[in-house]
């Protein structure tokens, strides 16, 4: 049996498909009905309803150990995806309980079951940047660096993860970056989408690295069939500028894409207004951290995992036309 955690989110929802479509069984822990109904609406889609019964749905949480103990029954390998992703600091306790707590929850049940093999789904914001780019494998977490609390409960999760193979857990940790692919477009990379969609006229003058969930899906599967571990890998596909990806996007969506560039003044007057917002309804939407890596083009090499597991990254446009085709369904 294999385990699913984080099995309505993007990354979960392609991985359960892939996995049922090679008729393995999979046991999904969800936490939402609405999110699982969302999944099996995906499945209808991708007209994969008849690979359903293959999963056995959990309702459960991976902060409360209690709801987890039955979830790791019969279970030989599992797929980490569940994570709270938020650059918020108002919410560093609960991602702290999410990503760090909920990680050593899902590693000491790893340890205590006998699993073959957790495959943890981490961030490239665990990287530090340096000047010398592309960033590769070997830029540790530098605790000294203005990192966001997404990054910092990121970094945390990995260091449970690195704890566990000390103990005897077999482990592959990848790196993602911004992972782009059909649903979930109100979070995450699928706000790359509205603000296509809802006409925004700004773009952000930095760019990071993409990667198509499909892509990232196999390249999990290839790790947990691989003899390796104890390895970690960047999962990217492509270095672009946020311009460039908003661009493409506009053109595959056949829409206006944004002329104006969000520049540091204003990105500035944005985080003081939402500061003082933040004042009095404890949520942020932007900060410091966050303006700066709008601003910042960050490269990234992928040599380690195309090496490592032959890895042929998907053309973005199409990518972006295969997400275009599902967008234009489900609106």
């Amino acid at each position: 049996m294999i385990l699913v955690t984080g099995s309505t989110g993007l990354v979960g929802k392609h991985l359960l498909l892939s996995l049922t479509q090679k008729d393995q069984s999979v046991r999904a822990l969800y936490r939402s009905e609405s999110k699982k109904a969302e999944v099996v609406s995906f499945f209808a889609f991708a007209k994969a309803e008849s690979q359903l019964h293959r999963i056995d749905w959990v309702r459960g949480d991976i902060t409360e150990v209690p709801s987890l103990t039955a979830v790791f029954k019969d279970v030989t390998y599992v797929y980490h995806c569940a994570a709270l992703i938020s650059f918020d600091p108002y919410q560093f306790k609960e991602l702290t309980k999410i990503n760090i707590e909920g990680t050593a929850n899902v590693v000491n049940l790893c340890l205590e079951n006998n699993i073959k093999k957790l495959v943890h789904v981490s961030s490239i914001a665990t990287l530090a940047s340096t000047p010398n780019n592309p960033i590769t494998e070997d830029n540790f977490w530098d605790p000294d660096a203005p990192n966001s609390v997404y990054a910092l409960t990121k970094n945390g999760a990995e260091m449970e993860v690195w704890r566990g193979t000390q103990e005897g857990l077999n482990a592959i940790i990848l790196n993602p970056g911004i992972v782009i692919g059909e649903g979930n477009y109100q979070t995450g990379s699928g706000k790359f989408f509205n603000h296509i969609l809802e006409g925004k006229a700004l773009y952000p003058t930095g760019g990071s690295a993409v990667i198509d969930v499909k892509d990232l899906v196999a390249l999990m599967e290839k790790a947990m069939n691989s003899t390796l571990a104890q390895e970690r890998y960047i999962a990217t596909a492509y270095n672009v500028t946020y311009r460039d990806l908003l661009e493409e996007i506009a053109k595959t969506l056949g829409k206006k894409a944004p002329s104006g560039a969000l520049n540091n003044g204003l990105l500035q007057f944005l985080n003081f207004l939402d500061s003082m917002r933040g004042i009095f309804t404890r949520k942020r939407q932007i900060t410091k951290i966050g303006y700066k890596s709008l601003q910042r083009q960050t490269l990234y090499s992928n040599d380690k995992i195309i090496e490592a597991f032959d890895y042929i990254p998907t053309p973005l446009d199409v990518t972006l036309s295969r997400i275009a085709l599902h967008i234009n369904q489900v609106r």
